[in-house]
Formats: C-alpha cells, sequence, structure tokens
C-alpha cells in the first residue's frame, strides 16, 4: 500500500485499513467493492470508464504497491493497484452511494489533521513550548479547513484559501514577539479617515447593481443593520477610535456587513466590494510595489472563511484579515 501512514475507517458498518501519502488517500480495488458493496469487476469496469472517458488520468490516480498474500497454503507477492481519493470519490458518484459521501468526509477530516500535524513538524515545532507559539497558524489552517469542508469552493477559491495560509504563515516570525504568544494586532492609527457613509455605501451598491444587472433583491435592505454596521466601525469612546487604523477598520467593515445578512440579496459581494472600496479610497489596497495587499481570489476566500465563521470566533478573523492587508506584513 503506498503509504506513509494508516488510518482505520470504521463507519457505515464497512471496516479498512486507509493508506495516506502526501495528500490523498489509497485504496485498492477489493477495498473499493467492499466500501460500496459492489463486485470487483462492477468496480474494475466504473475504474475503466473514468479513464477512458478522460474524467481522470491514470498517472496522478494510481499507484502500485508490492503486497504479501496468502493464497492457499501459499504466500505470494503480487502487484497491487491503489487508486487515490478522485477516483474513489468518482466512483461513489457512479455506484451513487451514500457510503461514497461518508467516505470523502472522512477522509478530508483525516487529511486536514493529517496536514496540520505535518506542516508542524516540517517546521520543527514537535515540542510542546514551541507549539504554543504556533496555535495561531493551526487555527488559520483548521478554519480553512472547516470552509472548505462545509461549502463548494471553485478553483479560485479554493486557491485563495491556500493563499491566505502562505500569506499567514509569512507572519509567524513575528508571533513570538506577541503577549501571551497570541496573535494581536500590529497596525498604525491613521492620522486621517475617508469615512464610508450610508448614503455613499447605497450609491455604491446601486452602481454595482445596476452594472452587474444583479436582480431586483440584491442590495435590497431588509433592516437597519447595514446603517448600523457602518455607525459601529467608526464608532468613538471618550474621543477615541474603537478600531483606530485603517486596517482594522476595513476588517471590521468586511466582518459587519457579511455576518449581519442585512440585504435580501448579495451580502457577501457587497461586504467585499466595500471593503475593497473603502481600502482604495485610503490608499491601502496597494503595497509599495504597485501590488494588491490582498489578490482577488484570497478576498473571496476570506470573505467565505467569515461567513462560515462562528460568532466566537469574530476577534480571530479580524486579526486574520488585519495581518493579512497589513503594511507591516
Amino acid at each position: 500500500m503506498p503509504t506513509e501512514h494508516i488510518e482505520e475507517y470504521n463507519e457505515s458498518g464497512v471496516s479498512l485499513r486507509v493508506g495516506i501519502d502526501t495528500d490523498t488517500v489509497w485504496l485498492s480495488q477489493d477495498q473499493l467493492a467492499t466500501l460500496f458493496e459492489q463486485t470487483k469487476q462492477n468496480i474494475s469496469l466504473h475504474i475503466s470508464n473514468i479513464f477512458n472517458e478522460r474524467e481522470l488520468t491514470k498517472e496522478s490516480t494510481v499507484k502500485e504497491s508490492l503486497t504479501v498474500r496468502t493464497e492457499g497454503n501459499r504466500t505470494v507477492s503480487r502487484k497491487v493497484k491503489y487508486y487515490n481519493l478522485d477516483v474513489i470519490i468518482s466512483v461513489g458518484y457512479r455506484v451513487k452511494s451514500q457510503r461514497g459521501t461518508s467516505f470523502r468526509r472522512w477522509a478530508t477530516k483525516i487529511l486536514n489533521t493529517y496536514l496540520t500535524q505535518r506542516v508542524l513538524v516540517n517546521a520543527g515545532l514537535q515540542g510542546n513550548t514551541h507549539l504554543l507559539h504556533y496555535q495561531q497558524l493551526v487555527k488559520a489552517i483548521t478554519t480553512a479547513a472547516n470552509t472548505a469542508r462545509s461549502t463548494a469552493l471553485t478553483g479560485d477559491e479554493a486557491e485563495g484559501i491556500l493563499f491566505v495560509l502562505e500569506q499567514y504563515a509569512f507572519a509567524l516570525d513575528t508571533l513570538d514577539k506577541y503577549d501571551h504568544q497570541q496573535l494581536t494586532i500590529e497596525a498604525k492609527p491613521s492620522e486621517y479617515t475617508w469615512e464610508l457613509t450610508y448614503e455613499e455605501g447605497l450609491k455604491q451598491i446601486a452602481v454595482w447593481k445596476k452594472a452587474q444587472n444583479a436582480g431586483a433583491l440584491f442590495g435590497n435592505e431588509k433592516d437597519d443593520t447595514f446603517k448600523s454596521s457602518l455607525r459601529s466601525v467608526f464608532q468613538v469612546f471618550n474621543g477615541e477610535e474603537l478600531y483606530p487604523s485603517i486596517e482594522e477598520k476595513a476588517a471590521n467593515l468586511l466582518y459587519f456587513i457579511v455576518k449581519n445578512h442585512s440585504f435580501s440579496d448579495g451580502n457577501k459581494r457587497i461586504g467585499a466590494g466595500l471593503f475593497i472600496y473603502f481600502m482604495q479610497k485610503n490608499t491601502k489596497l496597494y503595497n509599495r510595489l504597485g501590488e494588491k495587499r490582498i489578490a482577488d481570489n484570497a478576498l473571496v476566500a476570506i470573505t467565505i472563511m467569515i461567513a462560515e465563521s462562528k460568532p466566537e470566533e469574530k476577534d480571530f478573523m479580524i486579526k486574520l484579515v488585519v495581518n493579512l492587508i497589513n503594511a507591516n506584513n
């Protein structure tokens, strides 16, 4: 079995020893037949069709492994073909088995755990003391993984999540400086901030609605929460701004609009659009090299992550966005 690690799968009345190698799982034809309650001949036919129709290629999805088996009174070595998760999922669709969905969810969870552990080991973080310094990275990976499991992502969106994790990893060197070994916000208070007013926000939404032919429900306010979201971003207590930096204001603007569901349709698009508009008006959208501080696909990913996050994760999500767009990174 092509594997770095073995996991036991015990769900839906099925028990299998599953091999994990790099970033996928592997099952043999016999195991596929057991998982999907099909004959080996039927599984073989589906696999042949998958490759003949060029849905997948053999080169990237099949591996051979030398396996020792007992046949009668003899012990023989035979080469056995193993198929990765892409093939497993495709076969599951073709046989219309609910077990395929169950196995996919299990495999995704196992792979996410395995990926997290491997990242930490490769970084030399096996010790508990050092591991505490990197809990925020683990949380970022976990949050992104949960989003990927619960949401249907396009290729660009999935790539955006990887970008988020990559950019977040760049900040690891600064985590040791933070108090109590936690991620904090290191953004300078701004001397002047262009403020996004309620009227200006509605104006921009109307422009996008017309330009994109977004439909009657797009930007249709359900209540007063859009106005209160903007008010919250720019609120002041005792002469001090609650969110003193432009990055903090931008992150909270994105979060409040996405999470408050103020509109009948388009909450994520409106939140992301006004986030970009606010950053641009405050000359924070681009870095000194003229590149966007946060790529388009990363913005899509972080917006989805916010939408999927739990209310108690707000503080973490704000810190994540700020660190992504912070000029210090």
